[in-house]
C-alpha cells in the first residue's frame, strides 16, 4: 500500500513582516506556477506533491470494502467524472485565495479587537459578581469570549487561514490560543493528522479521538460499554481531553525510540505549564482580584469554560460524526487523487444549518464539508461558497449532509449509544429486550471470570519470577 505520509508544517519566514495592512488579492493569482506566486499555504505545504496528484488521471475509483459491506457512495461515479469534479473545486479554491484581501483583514482585525474588549470588559464586571446581574452577564460575555477565541478566531488562524496578511502577530506560527492544548501540539494532530487522513478507519483518530466507537468497522471493545457516560465527561472537560489527546502517549510506549519519548517529555512539560497558567488565572488570580467575590468569581470562570468546552465539542462532533458521515478503509486511499481526496472530504463530513450567529460561535466549523475541502480558505469566504458546494454536489449525484443543530447532536448520541454495543445487539435489545438483556448477563459473568482469572495468573507468574531471582543470583 502506498500512503502519503503528512508532511511537517513548513512555517511562513516572518523575516520582513511589518504587519501592515493586507497585500492585494492580485499578489494571489489562480495561476500559481510562476516566479511572483506566493508562498505555499500550511496547507500546500503538507500536500507537496499537490500539483502532481491534480495532474494524476484517476484511471479507477480507489475504493475497498469494508467489513460492514457498506457501499461506495461515489461508485455511480466514472474516473473522468470525478477528475472533473477535482478540477472543479480546485478552480474554486484558487478563486476564494484570489480574492482575499483587506475586506476580510478586517474582519479577522475587527474579531479579534472584539473578543479583547468583549473578554476584558466581562472580566471587569465579574469583579462585582456578588451581584446576580453582574454575575450573570460576566459570565455569559466571558462564555462568549473563550467560544470565539477558540472556534472563529484560534482555530482559523492555526490552519493558516490568516497567513497571507503577513501580520506576526496574526500568523499560524506564532498565535496561541486561549486552550490548554498547545498549538504546536493541536497543529499536528488536527492540520497534518486528521486533515490528511479523514475518516480513514486506524488512521484519523479524530474518528472518536480513541474512546468512543462511532462506527461498526471500528472494533468493539468492553470498555465501550461506558461510552455515552465517557462522552459526555469529554464533553465537560473537552479542551483538557484535547491537551491530553494531542500529547499522543503511544510516543512513551516501551519500545518507542529515546527520542519519542524525549518529545513526549517536553510536550508533556508544555501542556503541564500551559494548563497552570490558565488554571492560576482563572481560578486564582482573578478571583483574587474580586476580593470579597473571590467564589463567584472562581464559579464564573468555570462555567464559563465548560460552556465552551461543551459547545465546541457539539460543534466538532455534529461536524464529524452523524448518520449519513461516510467512513473509509485504508485501502482505500491507497494510490488516492486529488478528485478523490475531495470525495473522502465531502462525503466524510457534515454542515450544521442555521443563520449567521451560529456559523460566527462554531467557528464557521457549521460549513464542516467546506472546510474540510478548503482548511486554508478565510473561514468569513464558506458562507458563500457553501451553496455553490451544495450544488455542485448536487449534480455529481453526491450527499451532502446537513442539518440543524439539534438534529445533528442527536443523531451523534444516537450513534455512542449503539456502538457502546457490539454490531447487531442495539437491534436484539429494541426487538428481544429480556433475551438480549439476559445473554448480555452472561456474557458479563464469563468476562469477569475470564479477567479474574488472567489477573491471578498474572499475579502468580510476578511471585514465582521474584521468588526465583535468588536463586538464580
Amino acid at each position: 500500500m502506498t500512503l502519503t505520509a503528512p508532511q511537517p508544517i513548513v512555517p511562513a519566514d516572518l523575516a520582513g513582516y511589518d504587519g501592515a495592512a493586507a497585500q492585494p488579492a492580485t499578489a494571489y493569482p489562480a495561476a500559481r506556477d510562476s516566479a511572483a506566486a506566493a508562498p505555499p499555504t500550511p496547507f500546500e505545504a503538507r500536500h507537496h506533491d499537490l500539483p502532481s496528484r491534480v495532474a494524476a488521471a484517476t484511471l479507477e475509483r480507489h475504493w475497498a470494502p469494508k467489513p460492514s459491506g457498506e457501499a461506495d457512495p461515489a461508485g455511480h461515479l466514472t474516473p473522468q467524472q470525478i477528475d472533473a469534479l477535482g478540477h472543479e473545486l480546485d478552480a474554486m479554491r484558487e478563486e476564494l485565495l484570489a480574492t482575499r484581501g483587506a475586506a476580510d483583514a478586517a474582519y479577522i482585525r475587527g474579531l479579534i479587537a472584539f473578543h479583547h474588549r468583549l473578554e476584558l470588559g466581562s472580566r471587569v464586571v465579574l469583579l462585582f459578581s456578588s451581584n446576580p446581574i453582574a454575575w450573570l452577564a460576566g459570565t455569559v460575555g466571558l462564555s462568549v469570549a473563550k467560544i470565539l477565541d477558540n472556534m472563529e478566531i484560534g482555530h482559523n488562524v492555526l490552519h493558516g487561514q490568516w497567513d497571507w496578511m503577513r501580520d506576526p502577530k496574526i500568523h499560524s506560527t506564532t498565535w496561541e490560543w486561549d486552550n490548554v492544548a498547545t498549538a504546536k501540539g493541536w497543529k499536528y494532530t488536527h492540520n497534518q493528522l486528521h486533515h490528511t487522513y479523514t475518516n480513514v478507519i486506524g488512521m484519523d483518530n479524530d474518528l472518536g479521538y480513541g474512546i468512543i466507537r462511532v462506527d461498526p468497522d471500528q472494533p468493539w471493545e468492553p470498555r465501550h460499554l461506558a461510552q455515552p457516560i465517557v462522552n459526555f465527561i469529554n464533553a465537560v472537560i473537552f479542551q483538557e481531553g484535547i491537551a491530553m489527546y494531542d500529547l499522543d502517549v503511544d510516543r512513551n510506549r516501551p519500545e518507542a525510540t529515546p527520542q519519542e519519548k524525549a518529545a513526549f517529555r517536553a510536550d508533556v512539560t508544555a501542556t503541564a505549564k500551559k494548563f497552570a497558567r490558565h488554571a492560576f488565572r482563572d481560578y486564582l488570580l482573578h478571583p483574587a482580584l474580586s476580593g470579597p467575590n473571590f467564589v463567584p468569581t472562581l464559579a464564573a470562570n468555570l462555567v464559563a469554560n465548560t460552556a465552551r468546552n461543551v459547545w465546541s465539542n457539539a460543534v466538532i462532533i455534529c461536524g464529524h460524526f452523524p448518520s449519513g458521515v461516510a467512513t473509509f478503509s485504508k485501502e482505500s486511499i491507497e494510490e488516492e487523487t486529488r478528485g478523490e481526496w475531495y470525495l473522502r472530504q465531502i462525503l466524510g463530513s457534515a454542515n450544521i444549518s442555521g443563520g449567521r450567529l451560529i456559523h460566527l460561535m462554531s467557528g464557521n466549523l457549521s460549513h464542516q464539508i467546506e472546510h474540510h475541502m478548503f482548511p486554508d480558505v478565510p473561514s468569513n469566504k464558506y458562507i458563500e461558497v457553501a451553496p455553490r458546494v451544495r450544488a455542485i454536489c448536487e449534480r455529481y449525484g453526491l450527499h451532502y449532509e446537513t442539518g440543524p443543530m439539534p438534529q445533528q447532536l442527536a443523531s451523534v448520541w444516537h450513534k455512542v449509544f449503539v456502538y457502546a454495543l457490539p454490531n447487531g445487539a442495539w437491534d436484539d435489545l429494541r426487538d428481544r429486550p429480556a433475551a438480549t438483556l439476559a445473554q448480555g448477563a452472561r456474557w458479563a459473568a464469563t468476562f469477569a471470570s475470564s479477567a479474574a482469572a488472567a489477573k491471578l495468573a498474572a499475579l502468580r507468574g510476578r511471585a514465582g519470577r521474584r521468588t526465583a531471582e535468588p536463586a538464580t543470583a
